[in-house]
This record gives structure tokens, C-alpha cells and sequence, in this order.
């Protein structure tokens, strides 16, 4: 979500900071020599983080059937790596400004590459918990200082958007589809997917090693640490509408991503541990292809329409559960990526243009908590809702809720359109 905005809303950003940002950036990026392939390298890691944090969700089903745990466990599982990744986001999401970014990056994939050793030899939920969270801080840390390197290597508003947008849902697709696949069709299904990912990690780290430094050392890194989340008065009439429309979209992927392979095999019949890769991958593929396909886009205008899209697709899947349809629940997944990609391009491209440049971050923040407690507060309620309703029922009681939440987006912002926009004055930005 982070890196969201930066792909989402980050044309708009630049567009709003002005020429001279961009023009410190050019000329880092000159003095330090961007190297050639830095860019490719960088934009490879990306992707490898996000997959690496969807890898398991294929595995979940697989774990507890050997653990024995509950459905609610399973999605206490899931928001522990949210709560990780927030708490990283809100600490250390600046602190490759004042560290530089390769020192950072090391870190985060040193990090990683424990969370990936727990999850290898992990014979319980207990150490899977303590994987997820871990995975979670060195995702979290990861995405920020990846999304600024792109930037720095290549500040010409081009490739580094297209690549901060497509990243995030296109490593959490790719993810998700290589590992049910290979806990499909290879052996050791639980041990392998890490294995091959700890193998990717050290390559990684080779490619961050080579990779120059694009931001010089300077103070203020311990200070950098203090979390910052803001919401000024004058974009309350902005902030609110996004508020569902966020929450929405997210409690939405945190359902696929953690309950999402359960309903494909009880409820749907569909046992192969493939389809539950392929479930997360409707959705977040999906999401990815929106943000590029609409890109260019005002994102303003995006936010009705990607909330009517979310909530059909909704209505569509959950049909297709009820009915034991499973070509009618894949159909409403892709629909619904499609309202989910658009929402996170509309609701972090609205916050880019409409911000201070200087409040900037603090904005984002709070975007960020209020989405990722959507992503994962929803989805341990559903899954308590499962232990003891059963998966059924509690997927129709989850599915509709999403839908009034986006119902309600929808809404608010046809009010705020009747309304007209606020001046261009009062939102501080040029061109707002």
C-alpha cells in the first residue's frame, strides 16, 4: 500500500513537489552513477519481497490440516505479518534518507532470510507466527527504500511509477501462483517454496551489493524513527470518502489472502493446493493489470466507479460460493481485482494531489494504518466467525459487509461531487 502510493499517486507527487526535488534527484542520481541494470535489479528485488509475503498462503490450508489449529489461528497468522509490516512502515520508512539506502536494504533482506529459515524448519503455528511477523518488518522496511531507490535511479517520472504500481499486486500474484504450484506438483511441499526463496534472497543481496548508493548519509536518523500519521482539516472532504473505499479494497485481499484457499477447497470442492495460489492471483493479478491500464487516469475520478467494480465483484463471488459455482466465484474475483486495483490507484493518487508536499508523509501514514487494519482486523473477525459459525456462514456474513462499506464509499463521494471541488487554494498544491 505504501509503495501505492508512490505508483499511484507518485506522478502526481512529483508533478506536485515541483521541478526542484526532481532536479536534486537527477543530479544524485548523475553524481553517484546509477550503474547500468541498477534499475532492472532493483525493480527485481521488488517483486521478489511481495511474493515472498504471499508464498504462504497457498501453504495455509496445507499447515492446518498438520497442525490441527483453527480457522481463526490461521487468520491471527496472516495479521501478524500486517501488524509487522505497519509497524515498519511507521518506524523505519524514512530512515534510508538518513542511512542511505543499500544499508537498509541489506537489513531488510538479512530479515527476510531468517523469516524464510522459521518458515523451512517450522513444526508449529508458533514459529510460523514468529516468521510471519518478522517477514512483515523486512517487507515493510523493503518496500519503502525500494520504492525511493526506483525514484532516485530513474526520477524522470517514467518507469519507476509504472514499476511502484505493478509491484506490489504483481509480486503478491506471482507469489501466490508459484508457490501452489510447487505444492502441487514438486516434493516437500511445506519446505521447498522457502528454500527456492532463500536462493532468490542471496542473489538478491549480490544485486543490492552491486548496485550503487542513490542517497547520501546525513542526520537525523534516530529522529526519523518516531511515527508520524496526520490528517490536516482541508482534506477532510478528500480523506473521508477514501476511508471505505480503502478499508474495502483491503479487507478484501486479506479474506483472499488468508481465507481465500479454505473457501476454494470446502466449499468449492476444489482440493489442488494450486487453486489457492490461483485464487490470491485472480485478485491481485487482476488489480495489477488495472493500475496499469488506468494509470493515467485522474485518480479523483476513479474512486466511484472503483468502488461500484469492488462491490459487484463481491456480489458476483459470494453468488458463486452459494451456488457451489466455481467458474461464477473466479469470474467475480477478476472483477472484483478490478475494483481493487483501481481503488488503491484512486485512493493514493487522490492523497498525492491533493496533500502539502510537506505533510505529505504524514498523510500517507495514516492511509496506511487505516488500510492495513482493514487488511487484517476484518479477516480475524471472519476467521473467529469460522471456528465457530462455520466457513460458510461466515463468508456470507463477510462478503456483504464488504460490499455495504463500499456501497458507503460510493456515497460519500457522489456527495462530495454534488458538493463540487474544494479550491485550489485551500489544498496548498500547484495544479490541485
Amino acid at each position: 500500500m505504501t509503495t501505492s502510493y508512490r505508483a499511484s499517486g507518485g506522478r502526481e507527487a512529483w508533478k506536485s513537489d515541483g521541478g526542484s526535488a526532481q532536479h536534486t534527484l537527477s543530479a544524485r542520481g548523475s553524481r553517484l552513477g546509477p550503474g547500468k541494470g541498477a534499475f532492472a535489479a532493483v525493480g527485481a528485488v521488488f517483486i521478489l519481497f511481495l511474493a515472498a509475503s504471499s508464498a504462504p498462503s497457498p501453504l495455509y490450508a496445507v499447515y492446518q490440516q498438520q497442525w490441527h489449529f483453527a480457522a481463526w489461528a490461521l487468520t491471527v497468522v496472516f495479521a501478524l505479518y500486517v501488524l509487522g509490516l505497519l509497524a515498519a512502515l511507521l518506524t523505519v520508512g524514512s530512515l534510508s534518507d538518513h542511512l542511505g539506502r543499500r544499508p537498509v536494504l541489506a537489513a531488510a533482506i538479512a530479515l527476510e532470510a531468517v523469516a524464510l529459515l522459521l518458515f523451512l524448519v517450522a513444526g508449529n503455528v508458533y514459529v510460523l507466527s514468529a516468521a510471519r511477523v518478522l517477514q512483515g518488518i523486512a517487507t515493510g522496511a523493503a518496500t519503502t527504500t525500494l520504492s525511493a531507490m526506483l525514484v532516485d535511479l530513474e526520477p524522470s517520472r517514467g518507469r519507476a511509477g509504472v514499476v511502484t504500481s505493478i509491484a506490489p499486486l504483481g509480486g503478491l500474484a506471482a507469489g501466490a501462483l508459484g508457490s501452489g504450484l510447487l505444492v502441487e506438483l514438486a516434493p516437500a511441499p511445506t519446505r521447498l517454496v522457502y528454500a527456492l526463496l532463500l536462493a532468490a534472497m542471496a542473489a538478491a543481496a549480490v544485486a543490492v551489493a552491486r548496485t550503487p548508493e542513490t542517497s547520501p548519509r546525513r542526520p537525523g536518523a534516530a529522529a526519523s524513527l518516531r511515527p508520524r500519521v496526520a490528517m490536516p482539516a482541508y482534506l477532510r472532504a478528500d480523506f473521508v470518502p477514501l476511508i471505505p473505499a480503502g478499508v474495502a479494497a483491503w479487507a478484501l485481499a486479506g479474506m483472499y489472502l488468508s481465507l481465500g484457499p479454505s473457501v476454494a477447497a470446502q466449499l468449492l470442492g476444489l482440493r489442488s493446493h494450486l487453486i489457492g495460489g490461483v485464487v490470491v492471483t485472480l485478485l491481485a493479478g487482476t488489480g495489477a493489470l488495472a493500475i496499469t491500464l488506468l494509470r493515467s487516469r485522474p485518480a479523483m475520478s476513479l474512486l466511484a466507479p472503483s468502488s461500484a467494480v469492488l462491490g459487484l465483484g463481491t456480489l458476483i463471488s459470494l453468488a458463486g460460493v452459494m451456488q457451489d459455482l466455481a467458474w461464477l466465484a473466479a469470474a467475480g474475483t477478476v472483477v472484483a481485482g478490478l475494483g481493487f486495483g483501481a481503488s488503491v490507484l484512486a485512493t493514493f493518487g487522490t492523497l498525492a494531489r491533493v496533500a502539502r508536499p510537506g505533510e505529505r508523509s504524514a498523510v500517507f501514514a495514516l492511509a496506511n494504518v487505516i488500510n492495513y487494519l482493514g487488511n487484517s482486523v476484518p479477516a480475524v473477525l471472519g476467521g473467529i466467525a469460522a471456528t465457530t459459525l462455520g466457513l460458510r456462514t461466515a463468508t456470507e456474513i463477510y462478503a456483504p459487509a464488504i460490499v455495504v462499506i463500499t456501497l458507503s464509499s460510493l456515497v460519500l463521494r457522489l456527495k462530495a461531487k454534488r458538493r463540487g471541488p474544494a479550491p485550489a487554494a485551500a489544498h496548498g498544491t500547484p495544479g490541485a
